[in-house]
């Protein structure tokens, strides 16, 4: 036994964090008791007995969490990048029919993490609860498939948002100067330059970080609704709107498919747009009163996005006048081509410049969260290197080395821009089938598996919990093939026009699929405890227990807990 944690068991009074009546679902074997040498606050005994240290200040709570999470989705921005698929599929019926069919079910989805989030308040997030939840024996290895989908979609987030921010930055410039013409090299280089401006702000304190999202996400609100108005405001078309019956009722179909199957396909838009609700969970050791505030932050930011966003759709879907413009215009940017068809040119400027400012913040936000997983999955030695990634700075108290990491690694994924629009266009596809892929293994394993044993944390869908949580995995499973579908088949399909998203995303889970057969199920074993803790103990608060066995540090990890449920 470590000889500095045994005079500590002997000199120090321990203060536990009872695994077993904590509101939380914890991977310690039922009977097991983490403690600590100090007094804890109530956040600090859920981590504890959730079988993690606590290593950063909680300095956000549910409004700052919310600004994260509301940043990282970025409505505005995130419908500018993506306008190309909702307008571009299936035309303004696409549109407004796509986002609300879409929205009831990302609802269900979001419903089924806050409550996963509220039992399991963990960094680790969604990949804990694949851990914890899963059958005998497939802890692991739904840890490892849900961990890796998530870090993919996460870590091609900034990549995919600072692009379209610097290709919107670029058509404002060309729109102000009509003799310039941008380069890939040109775009690329600004990415570049906006990625390494996003990595120094997430790699601030806490608190920093924090008030910086809150000013964002304040922005990005105020932002919109701005432009919700000013569009019908100051739109110069005749008439300004577009008749109600071609609006809901035309499909402009732009694909080989049938009109059902092109409406699906707008559904990659709301997806996309719709994938931030999941920061909170990763920021929950961040959160103070966590297992409440964070699954609130969840639901608030896809309940508010998802009826802010649909406004948005109504309004570019009543004001636009000709969708093959738009899509195919020169400025090679969707929204900007729009907001010059349907406004004065200094207006819209100044939306587009709105717009940017909204993107900044967003990719931001995607850069905090991302920069949290990747801490959160070394510190269970994921990743080769883990040792590195799992660090703390001292100074900031933040996972600088993890910021660091994902920067140069969205920078090289940014090399995809000089392939050409479709090449780069992927990582917008692949972050939503990788990390609805993610949200939706555990949510199955609690559905379909759990079911109503599941233990609930404070904040809950009592029992229709497993009814919501079906219909969200029906609508994953449904939309991942959708998402890899090509707009053109037959000889109309090129090396151009594919869509590479099942190659881009299959490779790497199959790479990691072979390295878990390979090798890595001989040694990983899933979320890793890393706090001191009794065996089978029986406690009373602040007290020592009756009988306990030899403390020690341990590696206790998702195969403790398989037979708890």
């Amino acid at each position: 036994m470590d000889t500095k944690l045994s005079e500590t068991t002997t000199s120090k009074r321990r203060v536990y964090a009872d695994a077993n009546h904590a509101p939380v679902t914890s991977v310690l074997p039922d009977g097991d008791v983490p403690y600590a040498d100090h007094d804890m606050d109530a956040d600090e005994r859920v981590i504890m007995a959730l079988g993690y240290k606590q290593e950063f200040k909680r300095e956000f709570s549910l409004w700052t969490t919310f600004c994260v999470s509301f940043a990282v989705l970025g409505l505005l921005p995130s419908f500018a990048s993506t306008l190309y698929y909702g307008m571009g599929y299936a035309g303004t019926a696409g549109m407004v029919w796509g986002w609300i069919i879409a929205m009831i079910f990302i609802q269900c989805v979001a419903m089924s993490m806050a409550e996963l989030c509220s039992a399991m308040p963990t960094s680790g997030g969604l990949y804990y609860a694949a851990a914890v939840l899963a059958p005998p024996g497939y802890g692991p290895l739904a840890a490892w498939l849900t961990g890796w989908s998530n870090w993919i979609g996460q870590i091609t987030a900034a990549p995919s948002v600072d692009y379209a921010l610097s290709a919107m930055i670029l058509a404002a410039v060309s729109i102000s100067n009509p003799d310039y013409v941008p380069t890939t090299w040109q775009t690329f280089l600004l990415t570049t330059l906006i990625m390494i401006i996003h990595a120094a702000i997430s790699s601030m304190p806490t608190k920093r970080v924090a008030q910086f999202n809150s000013y964002g996400s304040t922005f990005n609100i105020i932002a919109l609704i701005a432009t919700i108005i000013v569009i019908p405001a100051v739109a110069k078309s005749e008439p300004k709107f577009t008749p109600s019956k071609e609006v809901w009722g035309t499909i402009t179909n732009q694909t080989d498919f049938p009109d059902g199957v092109a409406v699906l396909m707008t559904f990659v838009g709301v997806i996309w747009t719709m994938s931030g609700y999941d920061s909170p969970f990763h920021l929950s050791e961040e959160c103070s009163n966590a297992n409440i505030a964070s699954p609130r932050a969840i639901v608030l930011t896809s309940g508010v996005g998802g009826v802010m966003g649909w406004f948005l759709q109504l309004v570019v879907a009543y004001t636009v006048v000709d969708i093959s413009a738009v899509i195919d215009s020169d400025l090679g940017q969707p929204w900007a081509s729009y907001l010059l068809q349907v406004l004065p040119q200094k207006a819209a400027l100044g939306i587009l410049g709105l717009t940017i400012i909204c993107g900044f913040s967003m990719g931001q936000g995607c850069m905090v969260a991302a920069s949290r997983v990747t801490y959160a999955y070394a510190r269970d030695d994921c990743f080769p290197l883990s040792r590195i990634w799992k660090q703390v700075n001292p100074y900031t108290q933040t996972p600088v080395n993890a910021v660091i990491l994902n920067a140069v690694l969205g920078i090289l994924m940014c090399l995809l821009i000089l392939a050409g629009s479709v090449a780069i266009g992927a990582l917008f596809s692949i972050g939503a089938i990788a990390q609805f892929v993610a949200f939706a293994i555990p949510i199955f394993i609690r559905v379909f598996f759990v079911g109503h044993r599941f233990r609930k944390g404070p904040w809950h869908l009592g029992p229709f919990g497993p009814y919501i949580g079906g219909l969200g995995v029906a609508f994953v499973l449904l939309m991942v093939p959708i998402l890899c579908l090509p707009s053109v088949t037959k000889g109309d399909l090129t090396p151009d026009l594919m869509n590479w998203t099942c190659l881009v995303y299959g490779a790497p889970m199959l790479a990691v699929l072979i390295w878990w057969v390979v090798d890595a199920r001989k040694w990983f074993t899933g979320p890793k405890v890393n706090v001191e803790h009794s065996m089978h103990a029986v406690v009373s608060e602040g007290m020592e227990p009756e009988e306990h066995a030899d403390a020690e540090v341990t590696t206790t990890s998702a195969k403790s807990a398989e037979d708890k449920l």
